[in-house]
């Protein structure tokens, strides 16, 4: 899997580029939720599992799947990274838009999230997607 490098500066472009991977969906699951900002958050899912979200009516970060490995380096390098907002802090992390962190940082921490996602589907699930030519 390859990720195309496309140039995110708003909501819609950051949302093509997440729907740009192959066998990506996109749904906003919590439009019945008290909470106003949870209402707006749209996921995009590689199968059946997320590998980003980010609110479409705020667009302040997306939260993504991280390599554990790497994800407290990210966070004491940048002050845009931080723990997974709702989500398992060691397995994600929130990456703040128009902070220390490059376009180019994100789309690749994005297309980083993406294929860990991937990767971890189940084999029938990874040849569901592959029967429909998605992956």
């Amino acid at each position: 899997m390859s990720c195309e490098i496309l140039f995110a500066v708003n909501v819609e472009e950051f949302r093509e580029y997440c729907l740009s991977f192959e066998g990506v969906s996109e749904k906003m699951p919590f439009t019945h939720v008290p909470d106003r900002y949870s209402r707006d958050v749209l996921c995009f899912y590689v199968g059946d599992k997320w590998f980003c979200f980010v609110n479409i009516a705020v667009f302040d970060f997306c939260c993504i799947k991280c390599d554990p490995a790497v994800s407290g380096e990210l966070q004491a390098r940048y002050m845009g990274i931080r723990p997974g907002w709702h989500m398992n802090k060691k397995y994600w992390i929130s990456v703040y838009f128009n902070q220390d962190v490059t376009d180019d940082k994100i789309r690749g921490l994005v297309c980083n999230s993406y294929e860990m996602v991937a990767k971890s589907l189940s084999k029938k699930e990874r040849e569901r997607l592959r029967n429909n030519d998605i992956l």
